[in-house]
């Protein structure tokens, strides 16, 4: 039986598959996050169907420019793997202070449509009217302070009916 269980683990590192620590390290910058960064490693979890890209930004500077069209510092995107969370290291010029922006766009169409999720550092609440009108949440919910490699846990919401919140809400 051991030896069942040791070519499982493996295949699913081979694989890439979340093994052990629960989620797929994707991403072309993986190293800095394995070495002292400075880096964000964002924890990517509630997805609410296993296709697509995922769409993971930075943001720095002047904390009113965080997720302005273009603003962003790296962009990263990936293929939704078909199981577990996701992790993305997304590297940093400095340590100091950061925004993360996430977006599911399931169809990978690269357009934003109603059956897209997103998400930011610090999980903020955020109403239907606020994404209906694009209002950003205030700076200092979504701020991370980096020092060397940081995790960054973000849950992804979408449109459910009359509300926008994560997958687990709809059945509340």
């Amino acid at each position: 039986m051991s030896k069942l269980v040791a070519v499982m683990v493996g295949a699913m590192i081979a694989a890439g598959l979340p093994g052990a620590a629960g989620a797929a390290m994707l991403g072309p910058d993986a190293a800095v996050c394995e070495g002292s960064g400075p880096a964000m490693l964002v924890r990517v979890e509630g997805f609410k169907k296993r296709s697509g890209v995922l769409r993971v930004q930075s943001y720095g500077g002047n904390p009113n420019r965080y997720f302005d069209k273009g603003a962003w510092l790296k962009r990263i995107d990936v293929p939704v793997p078909v199981s577990g969370s996701v992790d993305v290291c997304v590297p940093v010029p400095a340590n100091g202070t950061y925004a993360i922006s996430v977006r599911h766009d399931v169809d990978a169409s690269g357009k934003t449509g109603m059956n897209d999720g997103g998400g930011m550092s610090g999980n903020p609440r955020m109403s239907l009217f606020d994404v209906m009108f694009k209002r950003k949440p205030d700076p200092r919910k979504v701020q991370v302070t980096v020092h060397g490699v940081t995790r960054v846990p973000v849950t992804l919401n979408y449109v459910q009916g009359g509300s926008f919140g994560p997958i687990a809400m709809a059945s509340r």
